[in-house]
């Protein structure tokens, strides 16, 4: 856990300064991140881009009912939105929508016309409901280090 969470502060640390964060000499301590990468629980690398300096200062957050939740559509859907670039994240919820989607655009011209010639023809969607975000209060990458 002393791993992850010293990673998450700094994806960039070498191994021997990781080690001597954690306490443990370079060799073991290798070991170690190599196994969480094994087992999945160390996905990836990555940098973190502040979207508003990167040129895409609008959020919206998408709610999306099915016209209905068999499993092939279920599964196209997915399959399909995976496909779109200004989607951040899907996420399958429980309520009166099906997903939550996080997307991304530059104006909100560029968001109406992800809207309407991408969103708008994935296959199974019954309605379509966007709340714009104001201002972001928090966002955390990391996940906290319990014991």
């Amino acid at each position: 856990k002393k791993i992850i969470f010293f990673l998450q502060q700094d994806g960039k640390l070498t191994n021997f300064e990781l080690a001597e964060k954690i306490g443990l000499s370079p060799s073991p301590c290798l070991r170690r991140v190599k196994t969480l990468e094994q087992k999945g629980l160390i996905t990836g690398y990555t940098a973190i881009i502040d979207e508003i300096a990167y040129g895409y200062p609008v959020t919206a957050f998408v709610s999306l009912r099915l016209e209905n939740q068999t499993d092939q559509i279920l599964k196209s859907f997915e399959k399909e939105i995976t496909s779109l670039d200004a989607v951040m994240d899907c996420w399958l919820v429980t309520g009166n929508r099906d997903y939550l989607l996080r997307v991304v655009a530059t104006d909100l011209k560029d968001y109406e016309i992800f809207m309407r010639e991408e969103l708008t023809k994935v296959t199974g969607i019954a309605s379509i409901e966007t709340n714009f975000a104001l201002g972001r209060i928090k966002t955390e990458n990391n996940l906290p280090l319990n014991s």
